[in-house]
């Protein structure tokens, strides 16, 4: 639609009628299409775009009010207008229109100057709905993209309590399990990486990390230079967290051993994990960020810092948890800091 010219269809099974308003209206710019009956006047606003509609009322197969139901009624047509013309002019035949949805209504024999102003105000209305639905699809689009971005800043049920209106977020649990995982020489490694070949690899690493979190239906925290921390247990409590993050980390490492630099360097991995209380929550204003604290963090980054290169170094909270169904191999009393002597154990595999 251009301006104040638009695609009008003409809908009249009187030929003289038709053709005459035809004309009328190609002289004043408008793009013009006609039917003899409402039959046909669907098929073709099924078929092409219309910016307007002229529908006479009384037709024989389907009249008007029959057109203009059908026309209503279908979501992909009901937003073009109509005005309805016919050489009945009772206020019955006028209100039923409106009520079924019609834009306007014009009595034969038309006035010239009432048609065109008639015809105008419905395009300009036809003009600004399209432009509002342009800008609202364009508004929903954003949106879809800043929810996308949320989501991979935060867990989806912070992200809606934030959207909620909720300021601080704040949440104790009485138990999950959080492990780290730390990249053993990268620092050394990194230095014969140009800047794209270490963020490329770090990329391919944590993205594999990043789908095996989805799998278990875990919670990545953050990266932190080569280090990658996970939880199990939150925002929503569950019982399995520890068995999930053991599979996890036994993944990671078997992940690990199939990767290589481009120089063929082989990798290797440290993991650490405990189980325990925490708070969570949503710190920052314009860059969101959810994290973990407690003793239960630091105690995990102590098993990850002084694990085992390759290895999977759990505390006896976790061990006592998963002896059942894993596989491991006592490392003994060592000496962590900030917490004195701790018996470890090291995580080999599932049982069976």
């Amino acid at each position: 639609m251009k301006g104040d010219q638009g695609s009008v269809l003409v809908v009249d099974d009187n030929e003289v009628n038709r053709d005459l308003l035809a004309r009328r209206l190609q002289r004043q710019g408008h793009a013009v299409t006609v039917a003899e009956d409402g039959v046909q006047a669907l098929q073709l606003m099924r078929s092409q775009p219309f910016d307007l509609v002229l529908l006479d009322i009384m037709m024989p197969q389907m009249n008007g009010y029959q057109v203009l139901e059908n026309l209503k009624a279908d979501e992909n047509l009901r937003h073009i207008p109509v005005i309805m013309i016919s050489a009945v002019d009772d206020i019955d035949s006028i209100v039923r229109c409106i009520e079924l949805g019609a834009e306007d209504y014009l009595s034969k024999p038309f006035n010239p100057v009432l048609l065109k102003a008639r015809i105008s105000a419905c395009l300009e209305k036809k003009r600004l709905r399209d432009q509002e639905q342009t800008y609202l699809r364009e508004l929903a689009l954003e949106k879809e993209k800043s929810e996308r971005l949320l989501l991979n800043i935060l867990p989806g049920p912070i992200a809606q309590r934030l959207k909620q209106g909720e300021i601080t977020i704040a949440d104790s649990f009485a138990e999950v399990t959080v492990m780290f995982a730390d990249l053993v020489g990268f620092t050394k490694l990194s230095a014969h990486l140009s800047p794209a070949e270490l963020v490329e690899l770090l990329n391919e690493i944590f993205s594999a990390f990043d789908e095996l979190a989805d799998r278990y239906g875990l919670e990545k925290i953050k990266t932190i230079g080569d280090a990658y921390m996970v939880v199990g247990g939150l925002p929503k409590e569950t019982n399995d967290h520890a068995e999930k993050i053991a599979q996890m980390a036994i993944d990671i490492q078997a992940a690990i051993a199939k990767m290589r630099t481009k120089g063929g360097q082989p990798l290797s991995i440290r993991i650490g994990i405990h189980t325990g209380p925490v708070e969570a929550g949503v710190i920052g204003t314009k860059k969101f960020t959810y994290d973990l604290w407690g003793d239960t963090v630091n105690t995990a980054s102590r098993m990850e810092s002084q694990g085992v290169p390759g290895g999977i170094q759990v505390t006896v909270a976790t061990y006592e948890r998963l002896r059942d169904k894993y596989v491991f191999e006592e490392r003994g009393v060592i000496s962590v800091k900030g917490k004195g002597d701790m018996m470890t154990y090291l995580l080999v595999g599932r049982k069976g």
